[in-house]
């Protein structure tokens, strides 16, 4: 799927599953008007047989329809009808057909042309637009509504229905969006699901191979902003940026869980994942990109021919956030990056390969890191032109000028180490480090538990005699005695000649 083909399709929902209530009048043909202009700038045609009387303006034979350049292909929703009725009240409800078919047709595939209908149907759907024609809200709810590939074909000839299922459903949808026009089209979202379904199959006809990847998430929520120029252009989605797009959404859910079976290669496999909820954190403008995601009491096993025993893992919190930037600067941007991964298990089938002898602590294992630092990028990432260059050329895409380090853990089988850090790094000076920036600065580290660990690695014949005394020394080099028994305290510094040093010693 391309980008101009997940933006366009974006922009449809919107006005497809549109959503809340306003202050002045609004008359049929004022929504009618702002749909076709919406779309109309993101680059979808939009036709239809406009019939109006008393209020009422009904769309027959409506078509909204998208060209894929880069595919070769199109993307384009139908309906039968498509009314606006004028409610007296200022507000106008907006009906739909029950069954909505979405068509994409591609002529990239070396198998031949791909089309296929995903259709969309709800049932018991309520929709009203409230506002001025310049400050619209959307109220949408449905009981229920899915997306189910309806046909698929591949050079023509169908496919049976076994080949491919695509199902998502989601039960008791309440949805409201307001949007803005004024220099941009801003918006503002909130929509929650009692629950989430989705089952997806595929069996190849040719080969063994077969697979389905079902699952569940409850109490999902939505809540986002962004803004839209007035003429997208969604062959240049760079250019998007500058002119004002920009998206910020948080989703949430409780429980969930899914499962992934199939074969391959004539090898059976499963996969079975569980949480108590998490969230997924997207922001996206000119500034740059930023992912969060955090999932609670997560549980994860797996099945497989090439794997010697069945794997059991869990987690009490596994979490990841990454923010940069995506366009070309000369001056420094911000980034960010972490992980959390805490009270990490696994099965005790897997730590009997490692440890028959149960030699080694059991303890939940926890591995932490929050840094952030400042940098430039070198090109602008969501230009294809400019990141194929930058490829071709095989230079690196970006430079770090600076990174602290907020937090550092690692704690597993009885021994942990801490650490905190600040460096900055001479982009100009290559020649120091060997073909890397030159870094000035330090980085404070506590380590514990290190002996009790080599001495148990020792027993169980993991690490030879020899190299846990090497590795004794090193610690000597490196780290001094901290207050606590079995601890080490180190300070690894690089000053400005480059010259490394440990505790005020220099090593290099």
């Amino acid at each position: 799927m391309t980008a101009r083909f997940a933006q366009g399709f974006g922009a449809a929902i919107v006005y497809v599953l549109a959503t809340q209530a306003a202050y002045a009048d609004l008359t049929a043909n004022d929504v009618w008007a702002d749909w076709k202009d919406y779309l109309a700038s993101t680059g979808y045609s939009v036709t239809g047989d406009e019939q109006s009387s008393a209020g009422n303006l009904t769309i027959n034979n409506l078509s909204i329809e998208m060209p894929i350049p880069d595919d070769d292909g199109s993307f384009a929703i139908t309906m039968d009808a498509l009314t606006f009725a004028e409610n007296g009240d200022g507000t106008v409800s907006i009906t739909m057909p029950d069954s909505i078919p979405m068509t994409f047709h591609s002529e990239v595939d070396d198998d031949g042309p791909v089309t296929g209908v995903l259709t969309y149907a709800h049932t018991d759907t309520g929709m009203t637009a409230s506002g001025s024609p310049e400050d619209v809200t959307y109220a949408y709810a449905s009981t229920r509504a899915t997306m189910e590939l309806t046909s698929l074909s591949i050079d023509n000839e169908p496919m049976p229905e076994e080949m491919l299922r695509v199902l998502v459903a989601l039960e008791n949808i309440d949805t409201k969006t307001r949007l803005l026009k004024g220099d941009l089209r801003t918006y503002s979202q909130q929509m929650t699901a009692d629950v989430v379904n989705y089952d997806i199959a595929f069996d190849d006809p040719e080969s063994e191979d077969m697979g389905s990847f079902k699952g569940v998430m409850q109490n999902v929520s939505v809540e986002g902003t962004g803004a839209i120029p007035l003429e997208l252009d969604p062959d240049d989605f760079d250019a998007s940026l500058q002119d004002g797009f920009a998206v910020d959404a948080t989703m949430a859910y409780g429980a969930g869980n899914t499962a992934i079976d199939g074969v391959g290669d004539g090898s059976p496999f499963s996969f079975a994942s569980s949480s108590q909820g998490g969230t997924l954190g997207f922001k996206m403008d000119a500034n740059g990109i930023a992912y969060d995601v955090e999932q609670k009491q997560s549980s994860i096993s797996m099945q497989g021919a090439e794997l010697p025993v069945p794997v059991e893992i869990a987690a009490a919190v596994t979490a990841f956030n990454l923010s940069m930037p995506v366009r070309k600067s000369d001056e420094d941007q911000d980034f960010a990056i972490g992980l959390n991964l805490s009270e990490f298990t696994m099965s005790e089938m897997l730590w009997s390969m490692i440890d028959p002898a149960a030699q080694l602590p059991r303890d939940p294992a926890t591995v932490m890191m929050d840094a952030v630092g400042k940098g430039k990028m070198l090109f602008n990432l969501l230009d294809p032109t400019e990141a194929a260059l930058i490829e071709q050329a095989g230079k690196p895409p970006a430079e770090i000028s600076a990174l602290t380090i907020n937090k550092l853990l690692v704690s597993l089988v009885g021994a942990s180490v801490t650490g905190t850090g600040d460096f900055t790094f001479d982009n100009s000076d290559t020649a120091t480090m060997n073909g890397y920036p030159r870094p000035t600065g330090f980085i404070d580290l506590k380590l514990a538990g290190a002996n009790a660990l080599l001495d148990k690695l020792s027993s169980m014949g993991l690490v030879a005699e020899q190299e846990a005394m090497g590795a004794r020394m090193m610690m000597g080099l490196l780290a001094v005695p901290g207050d606590e028994p079995d601890t080490l305290n180190s300070k690894i510094e690089i000053n400005d000649q480059g010259h490394i040093m440990a505790n005020g010693q220099r090593i290099q």
